[in-house]
């Protein structure tokens, strides 16, 4: 399995690139998100890739960081998602917002990629919402700048969630009792998950 690619780019088209590798051309095709952050032609680039394998035919797709390409594999484990509508998705809503769209059960968000009407959308939201999602970049920075605080907040949620509550309300009432404490991340674990229960209780 080709895990990344690095060489020259030979050729941008609307959906993929084309990198010339030590003189073999490996055509990749990627999200426009991916594509439009690629250097122009005669540059180099590289690209982290994804090798499917779909009706004996087998294709090569390539993203720009670990997250993209995460983010592409969970989706295609989804009825109904094949590749290209995976990079549709890609290509519209960065791994950030699809992480804070599935949170937040926002399933209309994601009905701005071709090809993903509303039933579908819904699909996506209620299959993930209580899955473990991919890193993102921003959780990345998040734990490296406050590690302590990342955990407190992940420990919070993932005891609302062993309470029985859906990992969407879990992150959202951990985010907003942390957003009006005076106190921010340095509230203490117990009253953050105390705080949030009682948040929680009055949306029921």
């Amino acid at each position: 399995m080709i895990a990344k690619l690095r060489g020259r780019v030979d050729e941008i088209g609307a959906s993929f690139a084309i990198l010339d590798v030590g003189g073999v051309g490996y055509r990749v095709e990627c999200s426009a998100r991916t594509l439009s952050a690629l250097p122009a032609a005669g540059e180099e680039a590289g690209l982290l890739t994804e090798q499917v394998t779909q009706e004996d035919k087998t294709r090569l797709y390539g993203f720009g960081d670990e997250s993209e390409r995460d983010w592409f594999v969970l989706l295609l484990g989804i009825q109904g998602i094949g590749a290209r509508m995976a990079l549709a998705l890609l290509g519209v809503l960065s791994p950030e917002a699809l992480a804070q769209s599935i949170r937040a059960d926002d399933s209309a968000r994601l009905t701005s990629a071709p090809g993903i009407g509303t039933r579908l959308a819904r699909r996506i939201t209620t299959e993930l919402k209580d899955k473990e999602l991919p890193e993102t970049p921003s959780d990345v920075a998040v734990s490296a700048e406050d590690g302590a605080a990342a955990r407190k907040r992940k420990d919070a949620v993932a005891a609302l969630i062993g309470l029985g509550y859906a990992r969407a309300q879990a992150h959202e009432a951990v985010a907003k009792v942390l957003q009006s404490s005076e106190e921010g991340d340095g509230i203490n674990i117990a009253e953050l998950i105390r705080a949030s229960l009682r948040l929680l209780a009055k949306a029921s």
